[in-house]
């Protein structure tokens, strides 16, 4: 029997921070006095993680032109006022970082580090941005993230 209000804190919590979405949905049932089982947390969360994937994922060629068309828009708009526009720096230490671990680990290191340790989200779009060109890169997303549910659920089962 599918408890609803843990399926939906599973599925919440998996579409943003998926790297802590197994023990909160695990402790959040714990805290409603309801003993979930494993399947229930993997299933709710990847569930939701993999919704979130695929609509940043297919999503972020639009937001990243929208973001542009923006940033040039806001420059026009400056220009015109003969107000100075701040340039923003293009070479930060988060950007190298990215660039550096995109150079080192490749499209199988950025498929299962990014969705994790940036959020699901922006770890989508770091993905389709760097990889988007390439057909095995969504599913291996959804494999990684499958894989990391799976050992995180065989964990909360090992800590119960």
């Amino acid at each position: 029997m599918l408890n609803l209000p843990l399926f939906l804190t599973g599925f919440f919590f998996g579409t943003f921070k998926f790297l802590f979405a197994h023990w909160t949905t695990y402790a959040t049932a714990v805290g409603m006095g309801y003993e979930p089982h494993y399947y229930e947390i993997f299933i709710s969360v990847t569930s939701g993680a993999w919704l979130s994937m695929a609509v940043f994922y297919f999503l972020s060629e639009l937001l990243m032109k929208n973001a542009a068309k923006k940033r040039h828009e806001n420059y026009q708009k400056a220009k015109a006022s003969g107000m100075p526009m701040p340039t923003k720096k293009k070479f930060t230490r988060v950007n190298k970082g990215l660039v550096k671990m995109k150079r080192s680990l490749g499209i199988y290191g950025i498929t299962m580090i990014a969705p994790l340790i940036l959020s699901i989200p922006i770890g989508s779009i770091v993905c389709a941005k760097f990889f988007g060109h390439e057909k095995k890169t969504f599913p291996l997303m959804l494999l990684f993230t499958a894989s990391y549910s799976f050992l995180m659920c065989f964990l909360v089962w090992l800590a119960q």
